[in-house]
């Protein structure tokens, strides 16, 4: 989930262009992870819990039966089995790969509440993947995610914010949502953020915010940020650096990591 501009990657080229010519490319959640299994499952209704027939049947890789088990629970309405559904024609397994099928399973899925389901659609629109490029019902369904707390739904609702795209432009929102899913541990917020704390966008500029960020989303594997948290780095006092770095200890230990 980064986003990608021209240039080199310090964190002084990542400032948007005005003219429209930033690209962003979003990716959605295509894989059924047992962990994300297990975690919808507890929150289904008990009448609804025959579906996890179909989950152990997704993760023994038996797709057919895992279809058999969804596709009638979908038709009847079941939001977990219509988002199950969409992964599969996401992924094409079981069934030929069609985004557009995706989708329009993806949707009742949304609107019955399903987080997942909500950025998948958000995702969708923002790239024009099943459905028409559509910004303001990327930002519509981000939003409906974002408000479950879910982090990568909460940074690209920030990206989008930061970039005008289907909302007004808005570094303060941007920043506020970059912000909620940077303490959730999403790499790509924190790099965001520091970004922001770096440039003084939406916020004032801190080089030992910024640095902190930056160091956090590096220790979780992001590349950019590594970059970044150098080019601030040769901006601040060897004083600053080791408050950063206490700073983000300190999250480390309080986040469990």
């Amino acid at each position: 989930m980064n986003l990608l501009v021209p240039g080199s990657p310090c964190v002084g080229s990542l400032k948007s262009s005005t003219n429209g010519e930033t690209a962003v490319r979003l990716s959605r959640m295509k894989r059924m992870l047992p962990a994300l299994a297990m975690l919808l499952l507890l929150a289904m209704p008990a009448a609804a819990q025959d579906i996890e027939k179909g989950v152990d049947a997704y993760q023994r890789g038996d797709y057919a039966a895992a279809l058999a088990e969804w596709h009638p629970l979908a038709e009847q309405g079941d939001a977990y089995a219509q988002f199950f559904l969409g992964v599969m024609y996401d992924n094409g397994e079981g069934v030929p790969q069609d985004d557009a099928e995706a989708a329009r399973w993806y949707r009742p899925a949304a609107e019955q509440g399903v987080a997942e389901a909500q950025y998948n659609l958000g995702v969708m629109y923002r790239n024009g993947e099943g459905v028409p490029q559509d910004y303001a019902e990327a930002a519509r369904y981000n939003r409906m995610a974002a408000e479950q707390d879910h982090a990568k739904a909460q940074h690209n609702l920030g990206v989008m914010y930061a970039l005008g795209q289907g909302v007004p432009q808005d570094y303060g929102q941007s920043h506020t949502l970059f912000s909620l899913a940077a303490e959730q541990g999403h790499p790509a917020a924190q790099y965001a953020l520091g970004r922001m704390y770096h440039l003084g966008e939406g916020v004032p500029q801190d080089y030992v915010l910024a640095h902190m960020w930056l160091n956090l989303a590096a220790a979780l594997g992001h590349t950019e940020a590594v970059e970044g948290r150098n080019h601030t780095a040769g901006k601040m006092t060897p004083g600053q650096i080791a408050e950063a770095q206490r700073m983000a200890r300190e999250w480390m230990a309080k986040n469990g990591n």
